[in-house]
């Protein structure tokens, strides 16, 4: 496996735009958080903002950042023919997706690391001066606390499900844009649903709106999953791209 590790670590390292992406992973979650902590107040008479969702809402828009360096870490190769190179120098097809699935979860554990840290830190600033209580945004608390974990292992979890889906469909506009899709049409989708019930199950099955439950802090007890439950749906979602690409990778000619 190490050898394996090794030449991914450099494929990633090397190729162009993974640093400006990393940058902008960090730049556009913080930038976004920022902007959302300073456009909401609360009154001394409290409010029914959650705190963390809203200075942890930069995310959201971070995860399209971390689902274009999943592609390219996959589709690039597909892409430039490069992909027959690496197979027949490893020719382990299950073990060279496993490896970038490691390099790949490591490179967004410590970036997305650091932008959720930031957006944390900045949020907690704005909304002190917007009349949050110190309380309530206790970045060692045990709420906040895992609102932020959660929010860097969320990111890691896009990456794995990008990853799973690029290997499946090989093209990189393709997989971009069905990534994107399942995480942003699919809220819209549910927001137009008539039915309650039907809204409902969909919230549940969302790879987004399932699993940023667990930035959740207040009012839990109104969602449709609770929060480690909720980060559990995207994990499956993750585990089956992963599993669907490996496949169609192993079955498939280079």
């Amino acid at each position: 496996m190490k050898p394996y590790l090794h030449a991914e670590w450099t494929k990633l390292r090397t190729l162009p735009g993974t640093g400006g992406l990393l940058l902008a992973l960090v730049a556009l979650t913080v930038a976004v958080s920022v902007a959302a902590a300073a456009l909401v107040s609360c009154a001394s008479a409290g409010c029914g903002y959650d705190p963390a969702r809203i200075s942890l809402f930069g995310v959201q828009a971070g995860q399209a950042v971390v689902a274009v360096l999943a592609v390219l870490a996959i589709s690039g190769e597909f892409g430039t023919g490069m992909i027959r190179t690496t197979l027949t120098a490893m020719p382990g097809r299950i073990t060279v997706l496993a490896a970038k699935a490691v390099v790949l979860t490591g490179l967004t554990l410590a970036a997305g690391g650091v932008a959720v840290l930031g957006s944390a830190l900045a949020g907690r600033r704005i909304l002190l001066d917007n009349g949050f209580t110190p309380e309530t945004l206790a970045l060692t608390g045990g709420p906040m606390l895992r609102a932020a974990a959660g929010s860097v292992l969320y990111l890691a979890l896009i990456a794995l499900l990008s990853l799973g889906i690029a290997a499946a469909v090989r093209d990189s506009a393709t997989a971009v844009g069905v990534v994107l899709g399942l995480l942003y049409l699919f809220p819209a989708v549910i927001l137009m649903t008539p039915d309650a019930d039907l809204a409902r199950f969909l919230w549940q099955i969302s790879p987004m709106n399932a699993g940023l439950a667990i930035q959740a802090t207040t009012q839990l007890s109104g969602l449709p999953l609770s929060p480690w439950a909720g980060l559990g749906v995207l994990a499956a979602w993750a585990t089956a791209a992963l599993l669907g690409g490996g496949l169609l990778l192993r079955a498939r000619a280079a």
